[in-house]
């Protein structure tokens, strides 16, 4: 191929990752350090690092009792949360209360059962103080439990991002959007990418910058993006349903500040600390998912979620909380964060959130990354250590 011979300024590398969000930088670091890569880019999209999915969630630092429908996944959360912790201890806000309320109807698991689940999981669990239980409506909530789960400062990993990619010598492009990947011989790859000034969104139709980084590695981290991405990639094996969303965040009173709220299992709410604007985020099975669809290349989903015209729904929210927690009637909606949420179609029954990590028979180099939850990255980076890069 002509333009890998003599791309116009891309430069040859050993790896390409494609999305700056908190996977993509784990992987470049990850490259650099655990596997000697002396070459890595990473190319985002965005004008800075972790501003899409990586920022726009609830900030759960997930402990296993989010999951009693899916073992395998509470038990990876169990394992990895400590991890975390350790890794990026300045990142995780620990002074709040945690709780998990089991409502009495319409729940998929009753107290007996969640505190079995607990057990068999190993995570610790005991009934919460009076002061916190008396938030709730007792004709509403069977149980309420004290629990061990925390809160993740998105800021923080950003910092943390940047500073790590130039300590280990990572080329970052922000504002770049890698547009297609081909096959240029038995090992190498070529990653087609635009820039301009503006992103990629370039106002009044300005012509964005193109480039060709020349590689034999790829990892596509693109989160909603996986498909988008055009050339002799046809898309991942897996099937994808996205979902734009909606996080209302809220400035709490005194009595819900330091709490952290989750009722289950079924049409409910989590409420939960969000450290990078000192505020919590809300959320419902209910109405935080305003439009959904199975995603196919072609179908942008950052443009879809860009033309978006739905309003908030944060006061249904508030409406449906305030039977379980009267309290909340005193709390001040401040904005909602709308994104574009990624989830395994298989997965959609049991409520597990396993990584997607596919490598592409066709492009050799070329793997395809997805994690559900932030501590994810560990399953990652094992599935990474079983490959001869």
């Amino acid at each position: 191929m002509s333009d890998a011979a003599a791309p116009p300024r891309g430069g040859t590398w050993d790896a390409v990752v494609v999305g700056g969000g908190f996977y993509g930088a784990c992987i470049a670091a990850y490259l650099v350090r655990q596997r000697g890569l002396e070459r890595v880019c990473v190319v985002e999209r965005e004008p800075r690092l972790l501003s899409r999915a990586s920022f726009n969630n609830q900030a759960r630092v997930h402990n296993g009792y989010h999951y009693p429908r899916s073992f395998t996944t509470a038990f990876r959360s169990r394992v990895n949360l400590p991890r975390f912790v350790a890794d990026w201890p300045d990142a995780v806000k620990r002074d709040f209360t945690k709780t998990y309320a089991i409502a009495r109807r319409n729940s998929k698991v009753t107290s007996r059962q969640f505190v079995r689940f607990c057990r068999e999981i190993g995570a610790s669990l005991r009934p919460a103080d009076e002061a916190v239980a008396s938030l709730f409506a007792p004709r509403l909530v069977e149980s309420v439990f004290d629990v061990q789960e925390w809160a993740f400062d998105a800021s923080v990993l950003a910092a943390w991002a940047r500073e790590e990619l130039a300590r280990c010598g990572v080329e970052v492009r922000l504002s770049t959007r890698a547009t297609a990947v081909r096959r240029a011989s038995e090992h190498e790859l070529v990653v087609h990418v635009e820039s301009g000034e503006e992103g990629v969104r370039t106002p009044g139709g300005a012509t964005a910058a193109e480039d060709i980084l020349v590689t034999r590695l790829a990892f596509n981290c693109t989160y909603a993006g996986l498909n988008q991405i055009a050339g002799d990639f046809g898309g991942v094996r897996t099937g994808l349903k996205q979902e734009i969303t909606e996080i209302a965040l809220l400035d709490l009173p005194h009595p819900l500040r330091d709490i952290g709220v989750t009722v289950m299992d079924g049409p409910f709410y989590s409420m939960m600390p969000f450290p990078a604007r000192q505020l919590h985020t809300l959320t419902h099975v209910r109405y935080t998912p305003h439009l959904q669809w199975v995603d196919r290349p072609g179908i942008d989903p950052y443009g879809r979620l860009s033309d978006y015209e739905g309003g908030t729904r944060a006061a249904w929210m508030l409406r449906d909380v305030a039977r379980y927690m009267p309290g909340i009637a005193d709390a001040s909606y401040v904005e909602s964060l709308f994104e574009v949420k990624t989830v395994l179609m298989k997965n959609e029954a049991n409520d597990a959130r396993p990584i997607l990590f596919e490598s592409n028979a066709d492009l050799p180099g070329f793997f395809s990354v997805l994690g559900g939850k932030i501590d994810n990255i560990y399953d990652v980076l094992e599935e990474l250590d079983a490959y001869a890069l």
